[in-house]
């Protein structure tokens, strides 16, 4: 695309309706955009993001995930990545959790996600209406197994699963600890979440990784290694 195309491009605005293709190519000719979605053929452009309310629990979730994803070889975990779900939805979502081979999703030539990952995190801090409704059912339209929405505002956590086409509500086991149905081994205290103990988090993580749920889950994924 030629400098003079980029600059006859209109600005990427929230409310805009476009195609995917027109989406990405003018987020393309806005690198200041640092995050962007198409959601039901409805742009949103995220607003500054605030340090308690979102990057300091951003940076939590992305703790726990990545210890998760290193203590699992075949499990990737992902920073706000662009999402390519469908002809009308392409979020980017602040947290994925997928499986690198044999998954739902597969990384494109132009390095995308493309497909549903298995887990997706959002941190709602302004955001809960599209969160918990436009974005919930695009996400369980398209078959993203296991749905985190942590809302910081009003700390509350909520951990969807996906069960016959429904998100269905996970609850706690007695000690307070969510266990994840695809992801055996990754637990979260949500107690300690929602205090951002993020050291009793990890401690609890920790348990999990040492299970032994977790041990035939590594060894079934290095089996179904290409």
């Amino acid at each position: 695309m030629t400098t003079e195309r980029l600059l006859k491009l209109p600005p990427l605005e929230s409310g805009d309706r476009l195609t995917r293709a027109e989406f990405e190519r003018r987020y393309a000719a806005m690198p200041a955009v640092k995050n962007a979605e198409l959601i039901e053929g409805v742009v949103y452009v995220a607003s500054p993001l605030r340090a308690k309310a979102h990057g300091q629990p951003h940076a939590a979730m992305m703790t726990w995930l990545g210890v998760y994803s290193a203590a699992t070889p075949g499990i990737g975990s992902y920073d706000t990545p662009t999402v390519r779900l469908d002809a009308d939805n392409e979020p980017q979502p602040d947290a994925v959790l997928r499986f690198e081979q044999n998954g739902q999703s597969t990384i494109s030539e132009d390095d995308y996600i493309e497909g549903a990952p298995e887990l997706i995190v959002e941190i709602a801090a302004s955001s809960a209406s599209y969160d918990l409704h436009d974005k919930l059912r695009v996400y369980r339209r398209n078959g993203v197994g296991e749905y985190l929405v942590w809302r910081t505002y009003g700390q509350q956590f909520d951990w969807f699963t996906l069960k016959d086409g429904i998100y269905e509500p996970l609850a706690p086991d007695q000690q307070g600890i969510f266990r994840s149905v695809q992801f055996p081994g990754l637990w979260l205290p949500g107690n300690a979440l929602l205090s951002e103990n993020l050291a009793a988090v990890l401690a609890v993580l920790q348990r999990g990784l040492a299970t032994s749920d977790h041990q035939a889950f590594v060894e079934s994924l290095s089996t179904s290694q290409p």
